[in-house]
């Protein structure tokens, strides 16, 4: 799990800091003293060859293990697990091995980062959501769920907490409505409480209690946040660890050697599925495909390469639906403004104000040619 968030809060060169990674840099929770009993473990004595022999050693010893499981004539053959052993053999030639320099570096993760990344596709479809479960809620419908999740993006905004955060508090709401009727009056209580749930979840400075419920005017008590927050939590049966879109889109930015205007485009682009009810269905590794190629088409008619297809798992094809929803939501602009009023601001380039936001190509492509 340690690794796994690591690689989730790995940031690209070109991303923002926040009010908590300035914090951690101004030395807030410095080390003062060596830790004796664990001794020098920086890998000053790793290399760039060392590293490299090991990663070569890794793919050996990955071929032998299918060899060895294709070689074996029992009956409870796991083919999956062949399958697994010989997708990790190499990278095919018309396909760029984006790990093999990161080798030297230990919070890269390089020589299991394509388990785990394995490992969150197999997650996103276990806590993936109906995408027709709102049909069981009587009181509350899809409309509402977007003024509350536009509401949010506002408040996310003002408390200045982490991307992850966002995203982590719509898949909250999402996944307890998919099991909890809830009245339009705790609908907005179900927000703010899965925010504080995420917040602990993602943030270094948690917002305290007090934060929201000032922020809903006083319409919620500390105690009621506290029992829904429980009542959520044990909901999700104290499974926090769903995916992101932001956790496939930093890899598949570093496939594509994307620069900072077009790895905006596509968190913007990711970002407008947010409130959207129908974008449920889509998986959050597809979204972020999607939206990525969707950027590179308008920003310079950039082609969805071999190495992209490769580390997302997508074609460009099994794109189209995906990217379909994200034009429509672009070029039909309804009560969500948040999103778009965000990215509208100077530390998001104003991506939101593009004019290839507007031109015939996304009308071409939310229409379906």
């Amino acid at each position: 799990m340690a690794a796994i968030r690591r690689l989730g809060a790995q940031t690209l060169p070109f991303e923002k800091e926040n009010e908590n990674v300035r914090a951690m840099k101004a030395g807030v929770g410095k080390v003062t003293r060596p830790r004796v009993a664990l001794g020098d473990h920086t890998n000053k004595n790793l290399n760039v060859l060392e590293a490299k022999t090991f990663g070569d050693a890794k793919k050996n010893l990955t071929r032998a293990k299918a060899s060895t499981l294709l070689a074996t004539k029992t009956p409870a053959l796991d083919m999956v697990e062949v399958s697994e052993a010989l997708a990790e053999c190499a990278v095919p030639n018309s396909v760029k091995d984006i790990d093999k320099e990161d080798y030297h570096n230990p919070q890269l993760c390089a020589e299991y980062v394509n388990d785990i990344m394995r490992y969150l596709r197999a997650m996103e479809r276990k806590y993936s959501v109906s995408q027709d479960y709102m049909n069981n809620q009587h009181e509350i419908n899809a409309k509402m769920r977007v003024i509350l999740i536009d509401w949010l993006v506002q408040v996310h905004t003002r408390f200045q907490l982490l991307q992850e955060t966002l995203y982590m508090t719509i898949s909250i709401i999402d996944r307890y409505l998919a099991c909890n009727e809830v009245s339009k009056q705790k609908l907005q209580l179900v927000g703010v409480s899965a925010m504080l749930l995420a917040s602990k979840y993602e943030e270094m400075y948690a917002p305290e209690i007090n934060d929201f419920v000032y922020i809903t005017d006083h319409a919620y008590t500390k105690r009621q946040i506290r029992q829904m927050e429980a009542q959520i939590f044990k909901t999700l049966d104290f499974s926090l660890g769903k995916p992101l879109s932001l956790h496939f889109l930093r890899r598949n930015s570093k496939a594509g050697e994307v620069d900072a205007e077009k790895h905006t485009m596509a968190k913007y682009l990711m970002e407008v599925t947010l409130p959207d009810y129908t974008s449920v269905k889509f998986l959050p590794s597809e979204i972020a495909a999607a939206a990525l190629c969707l950027a590179l088409k308008l920003i310079d008619k950039s082609s969805w390469t071999p190495t992209l297809e490769y580390y997302s798992t997508y074609t460009e094809g099994q794109l189209k639906p995906c990217m379909k929803r994200i034009a429509q939501l672009v070029v039909t602009k309804g009560k969500d403004k948040a999103v778009h009023t965000k990215y509208a601001q100077s530390k998001f380039m104003r991506i939101s104000t593009y004019q290839c936001l507007k031109s015939s190509m996304i009308e071409d492509i939310a229409k379906g040619d």
